[in-house]
């Protein structure tokens, strides 16, 4: 059997920048078991899957050791395989997900996405998440991941994080965000628990800091960017419960998986 993979480079204008993902059309889901053996071997952040539906496209995501409900750069990934390599007309993408209906529309150079808007919850400040970071965050809130808020942007390209105590906190993951120099805010994304340690650039942690940062700044259009080592620039608008969160991507390489 083959299956025809694209990798993306995602929140990218150029090669070698941004976040990587695979992408793979499907005419049918296959084992649940393939999927993740075919996202292990690729060990990207994210590879994934879509099928043609009612609706426009199925779409599911998997890490090298399992499946998420939801991933931005990789649907705006997808999104860029369905437009520029598949040739797909119209002007908007809507896919099926764990995480409802998302929908992907060009927006001038870029592709917009749009999501839900992920509310957060205040918390203690534990001394378990200092000890991983190895600074004290002056605030910290919760959902799935924690977010640690930190004073200034150079706090954060200085954290290097314990991986091995943060795998062991009882959430999936930790954004470590603050006001950015040149961008609103400025983030990073640490999970080593789903096999990332850290992760180039995460849509999905935007649905968060966008409308915390929105509160805080008193603006509903925000510019951020992901301060890893590769990096990669993410426009925020909340609108409501929802996020619209864009990005460029680029085509690195197009491959054919044998099995």
């Amino acid at each position: 059997m083959k299956i025809k993979q694209f990798q993306v480079d995602a929140f990218a204008s150029r090669a070698f920048e941004g976040n990587p993902a695979a992408v793979c059309p499907l005419e049918y889901w296959l084992e649940d078991e393939l999927l993740q053996s075919i996202a292990e071997e690729n060990n990207l952040s994210e590879t994934a899957f879509f099928v043609p539906s009612a609706k426009g496209f199925s779409l599911r995501w998997f890490t090298p050791t399992k499946e998420v409900e939801l991933c931005g750069h990789a649907t705006l990934a997808t999104a860029h395989v369905i437009f520029e390599s598949l040739g797909f007309s119209e002007s908007s993408i809507a896919f099926e997900t764990l995480s409802g209906d998302l929908f992907v529309k060009k927006h001038g150079d870029c592709l917009q996405m749009d999501f839900p808007a992920s509310p957060l919850t205040s918390c203690d400040i534990s001394e378990a998440l200092v000890n991983a970071l190895g600074v004290r965050p002056e605030e910290v809130w919760a959902d799935n991941d924690y977010v640690a808020v930190f004073e200034n942007e150079a706090t954060i390209r200085n954290i290097i994080p314990d991986q091995a105590l943060l795998g062991s906190l009882d959430l999936r993951g930790v954004i470590v965000t603050a006001p950015g120099g040149e961008v609103d805010f400025v983030s990073r994304f640490f999970a080593p628990k789903v096999g990332i340690p850290e992760d180039p650039v995460t849509g999905a942690a935007h649905c968060k800091l966008a409308p915390y940062w929105a509160g805080r700044l008193s603006k509903n259009r925000l510019t951020a960017r992901q301060i890893s080592k590769r990096g990669g620039n993410v426009e925020c608008e909340v609108k409501n419960d929802r996020v619209l969160l864009s990005g460029s991507a680029v085509t690195f390489m197009e491959a054919e998986i044998n099995f």
